[in-house]
């Protein structure tokens, strides 16, 4: 069983075109991939897989390893199909994290959609993400590379690690800037540097290269994790994917938190604790929560941070030469960061 994918790239997506274009023919042979390596007798399989996979995103991740596959000029010639099946394998591991994700963080809303979990429950959610992620480790196999292997399997033991300590930095307020941007760089942007980093391996160009693709895909990571806090405060549900305000009344820590807490005064700090550290929300206190964050400008310097680590990431783009790929790859950090503006 399997399902067509609905608007899966979102090409008109401001900022992002010139990069879905140039790799517009890789993309429709990895949506082609996820679609059969999804089917499975076991018919809650694909229709728990494609609830999600066909709800559309960005595909930002897989494109990036196709991008960055060809701007290190990967040639097919063995016909393993290198790039398309790492991509593919790439979106894997991302929607198995999402599944799980939603199972952890008790969410009722994904890509605009009712999450998995609500419509199938949390066991069917876990179960179908493992699955994705034996379909994805399967794939990497097939593809013959053991560093291209190496990469993504440590990937998926950090990403674990990351979510692990972002259940165990949940409602501690005395969470530091430091240990939070260690639970990104593991749950976020870690995917993302291995996306990039798998290309100029399966091209076997030089480690400095593929050390700068890595480079460039972390710090994009942590620039796209840093605006999604921000949005989280003062987005809309279209941005997100998801309600706005959930990371509040999840009591995640996230970086706006972090900062304002520190700056917060003893009724504000007492705010702090009551709703996140405790979980006694009312009605009224997302509101009060965007202005204490207002107040003490904290949305705004997380966005700041944001295009800092974007700077560093088109910084590492230097060592390639220039062309439509690398300009393509730099107005993705800008589409990136100018999701909060």
């Amino acid at each position: 069983m399997a399902a067509t994918i609905e608007n899966p790239q979102k090409p008109d997506e401001a900022g992002l075109n010139d990069l879905v274009a140039l790799v517009a023919d890789g993309m429709k042979r990895v949506n082609s991939t996820i679609l059969s390596r999804t089917g499975s007798d076991v018919a809650m399989i694909p229709e728990v897989a494609n609830h999600l996979i066909a709800s559309g995103g960005k595909r930002l991740r897989p494109i990036l390893t196709l991008a960055c596959a060809q701007l290190c000029g990967y040639v097919d010639e063995a016909g393993k199909d290198g790039d398309v099946k790492l991509a593919a394998s790439v979106e894997f591991m991302h929607t198995a994290t999402l599944l799980h994700d939603d199972v952890v963080d008790e969410s009722d809303m994904r890509r605009g959609r009712v999450a998995a979990r609500i419509k199938w429950g949390n066991e069917a959610s876990v179960l179908v993400g493992d699955f994705l992620l034996g379909q994805a480790f399967r794939m990497m196999v097939e593809v013959g590379s053991l560093k291209a292997l190496d990469i993504l399997s440590a990937a998926a033991t950090v990403i674990a690690e990351g979510e692990v300590m972002q259940l165990a930095a949940a409602k501690n307020l005395e969470t530091s800037e430091d240990a939070y941007l260690a639970v990104i760089r593991g749950k976020t942007a870690e995917l993302f540097a291995a996306a990039c980093e798998v290309g100029p391996v399966i091209a076997q160009r030089s480690e400095a290269e593929q050390a700068a693709a890595r480079s460039y895909g972390m710090n994009l990571g942590i620039a796209f994790q840093l605006i999604d806090d921000a949005l989280d405060y003062g987005g809309t549900s279209t941005e997100l994917g998801k309600n706005v305000g959930d990371d509040f009344r999840e009591g995640k820590i996230t970086l706006p938190i972090v900062l304002a807490y520190r700056r917060s005064d003893e009724e504000e700090r007492g705010f702090w604790r009551r709703t996140l550290t405790r979980g006694e929300i009312r009605d009224d206190d997302l509101a009060t929560a965007l202005s204490i964050l207002r107040r003490h400008g904290t949305l705004e310097e997380t966005v700041a941070r944001a295009r800092h680590y974007g700077e560093t990431a088109k910084a590492a783009l230097d060592i390639f030469p220039a062309g439509p790929v690398r300009s393509a790859l730099l107005d993705a950090v800008e589409f990136c960061v100018a999701r909060a503006h």
